[in-house]
């Protein structure tokens, strides 16, 4: 799958909840994660940079936090478009998630300069929450597995 070809979630947010550091496309100094469907997981593709370092030849461990978190909320967006009848492309705006909780367990070091993919699967735990579990590999390598509850964001959030 690649990632630039994709219709991912992220593409759908309107420009003012698309901010994030993690996957907001209006950030210019963010990471820009897409999170779009595969079959019935759901997949995030990312290339660290060469600033993303822990130690010589190794992703710093917030940079696979961060990626399971905006993969996790992505996926719940995506699982809730889908249940309400939508696709992403579909020109109706996604239902947009905020993280509840985030937990990653790091399973061996990540290396560097080997392409990331975060494959997760969703499940609806209430009609506003949905737990995402995410595996992250670097190319054939399992390196972390994570849960993000994420929580639908009310549509007064952020607004005085």
């Amino acid at each position: 799958m690649m990632v630039e070809k994709i219709r991912a979630i992220q593409d759908e947010y309107p420009e003012d909840f698309a901010w994030c550091y993690g996957c907001g496309r209006m950030n210019k100094d963010g990471h820009h994660f897409r999170t779009a469907w595969d079959g019935e997981q759901t997949v995030t593709i990312y290339e660290p940079k060469e600033e993303h370092i822990a130690i010589p030849g190794f992703v710093y461990g917030g940079l696979i936090g961060a990626l399971v978190d905006c993969h996790g909320t992505g996926s719940a967006s995506l699982a809730l478009h889908r249940k309400n009848g939508f696709e992403p492309g579909s020109g109706e705006t996604p239902p947009r998630f905020v993280t509840g909780s985030l937990h990653v367990d790091f399973l061996k070091p990540t290396p560097q300069k080997v392409t990331l993919k975060a494959v997760g699967k969703v499940e609806e735990i209430h009609p506003k929450k949905f737990k995402v579990i995410t595996e992250v590999f670097a190319g054939e390598e399992l390196c972390a597995r994570g849960e993000v509850i994420a929580v639908v964001m009310p549509n007064t959030f952020g607004k005085q």
